[in-house]
């Protein structure tokens, strides 16, 4: 499935490239995460305009559950600001969490977890001239030339 296209891009993308090293599992959950979010439909996610790239719709319900200043830090050019598992579970849709911790094989609070972590990265890499891209979320990542 995409979600799985969408896992193998962002392992790459975080440096995982050997299978089971943690940027493969944390591209895995994140790209579960996203298909999660892209499938919510109305759930916010596209409703940011943002089409077929439910990052920007991800950053934005970051951004409305007051995680404004990490998730700009992330976009922007400057250091990357932490955020945790409990912040990006609270952030998060029920729903779309639990769906990326059951494709990951793992709880949601693990899930959350490892989101926490491999996130700002994410953003940080697709966003290297301190905006978010255009297009859709596949097209960024090949872009990145991995």
């Amino acid at each position: 499935m995409a979600g799985n296209d969408l896992g193998s891009l962002l392992g790459s993308l975080l440096g995982g490239g050997g299978q089971g090293g943690q940027g493969g599992g944390a591209g895995g959950i994140l790209g579960a995460l996203l298909g999660a979010l892209g499938g919510a439909g109305a759930g916010g996610a596209q409703a940011s305009g943002n089409g077929s790239n439910p990052l920007g719709g991800l950053l934005d319900m970051l951004t409305k559950s007051g995680l404004a200043d990490q998730a700009q830090s992330w976009v922007g050019t400057g250091d990357n600001k932490a955020v945790s598992g409990a912040e990006i579970a609270q952030a998060l849709p029920d729903e779309a969490l639990q769906q990326a911790a059951a494709q990951a094989g793992v709880s949601p609070q693990e899930a959350a977890d490892q989101i926490a972590q491999a996130l700002p990265q994410a953003v940080d890499k697709l966003s290297p001239s301190g905006a978010l891209p255009t297009g859709s979320l596949e097209d960024i990542i090949k872009q990145q030339n991995l």
